[in-house]
């Protein structure tokens, strides 16, 4: 949610931003809206006051009927004021929540993915002198979609023996990454960082309350979300859905940011509107396990977050030894309500001789807080404001399983494990 003071001194730009990222919010209404509840809240001050004053005239006499008239009055006059506030409000907060974040100066003007801007790519494709299999064909014994299909439905799948073994790994690597303070120090620095403060391990649930989805802006697309209306509470789709409100309604002390949690969480997804699209396969799945970061910053500080965010998550591709590329995000790709600028990295997959989206950051400064009313306050002065957040993408596993699959493949069926992995899973070659 943005301050309505910002979108009285901004309403262009904001605006601006709600037909770059091609949604429906009328601005003017906002503020028509804005202005009569600020007329209404005037005159039920106004009359308020007009009842202390009578309260007072009548303090310890016995009132006269001029009074007790003038006192009914008073009362209905209030009480018609505060309806037509509830509703002038209602609708106001109805329009608050359809706003949605400005955008980054450097976010490139597009329709969709194939306008986002690459920043820079790292390594080369991998030479085969074979023609590379997708990772079905190379792992199909441990990786089992046919049977899940029977028993839970399409898009869902199993994963056994080596793979299985190496989606632990790949958690095991980002948990030991993340909280090795020499690491995290060394990309700080790299970014422009001050803070060289590890990444808190958490384990998060699955289930999110609805209002809580509401404030952080990832309630809707509700058509690809599993709701469950009877209980108000709705599956998440990553572990920032239930990191991002941990500090609501809280107020922290500067010196205690940034905070930064490193969550692990099986996530849900309807996939809707994605009918025959990457169907094969564990790509698009409607359940998956992802390792996602999420920070609370000062608003100084939000910006070089993301850079760092995105610094860790090229640390830990490049360690595999993956091709790849990082591309900034357009405006029609942005996504949500809530981005201010969001960053991409897309791994190479072999088998369709392009890259895929394996990761991304997204910066929403202070709108989600707003929401969560999650503040600080500063040091030595009683002065609070909202705290800026980010979040993006460890691994999703499915995905940089695929990658890491079809990347490493041999002439032979075998898999050759990433280096970086190996101590992990205690062997050099997955069979």
């Amino acid at each position: 949610m943005l301050d309505i003071q910002y979108i009285r001194d901004n309403a262009s730009e904001v605006k601006r931003a709600v037909t770059r990222k091609s949604l429906d919010c009328d601005i003017d209404t906002l503020l028509l809206l804005d202005a009569k509840k600020n007329t209404l809240q005037k005159e039920l001050d106004d009359i308020r006051a007009q009842k202390n004053e009578l309260n007072t005239k009548m303090k310890g006499k016995k009132p006269t009927d001029e009074q007790l008239e003038e006192g009914k009055n008073i009362k209905q006059e209030t009480q018609a004021i505060e309806a037509k506030f509830k509703e002038v409000e209602d609708q106001f907060f109805v329009l608050m929540y359809q706003v949605p974040n400005v955008i980054s100066e450097d976010t490139p003007e597009g329709k969709d993915e194939e306008e986002n801007l690459v920043l820079r790519t790292f390594g080369e494709k991998p030479e085969f002198d074979f023609t590379p299999k997708n990772h079905m064909d190379v792992c199909g014994k441990n990786i089992d979609t046919q049977k899940a299909a029977q028993i839970s439905g399409s898009r869902f799948n199993y994963l056994f023996g080596d793979v299985a073994l190496l989606q632990f790994a790949l958690i095991d690597f980002v948990m030991q990454t993340l909280t090795d303070t020499k690491i995290i120090s060394t990309l700080a620095k790299k970014v422009g960082s001050g803070s060289e403060k590890p990444f808190i391990p958490a384990i998060t649930p699955v289930m999110c309350r609805d209002e809580v989805m509401k404030k952080m802006d990832r309630f809707d697309p509700i058509d690809d979300r599993y709701y469950f209306e009877k209980d108000n509470i709705l599956l998440v789709g990553s572990a920032e859905h239930t990191l991002g409100p941990l500090h609501m309604d809280e107020i922290i002390k500067e010196e205690d940011l940034p905070i930064r949690y490193i969550g692990y969480s099986t996530s849900f997804r309807r996939e809707a509107g994605t009918y025959g699209k990457d169907t094969s396969g564990i790509l698009r799945r409607h359940q998956f396990d992802k390792l996602e970061m999420e920070c609370f910053t000062t608003p100084e500080q939000g910006l070089v977050e993301q850079e760092l965010l995105v610094a860790i998550q090229e640390y830990l591709v490049q360690q595999l030894g993956i091709h790849h590329q990082v591309v900034l995000k357009c405006t029609g790709d942005m996504g949500g309500k809530a981005d201010f600028r969001a960053i991409d990295i897309e791994c190479w997959i072999p088998s369709q001789n392009t890259f895929r989206e394996t990761h991304t950051a997204d910066y929403m400064t202070d709108f989600q807080a707003r929401r969560l009313n999650t503040r600080y306050v500063r040091t030595g002065t009683k002065e609070k404001n909202f705290v800026h957040m980010n979040d993006a993408t460890a691994f999703g596993i499915g995905r940089i399983l695929i990658a890491i699959i079809e990347n490493f493949q041999q002439k032979d069926g075998s898999i050759v494990i990433p280096k970086v992995l190996q101590p992990y899973m205690r062997k050099e070659k997955m069979v």
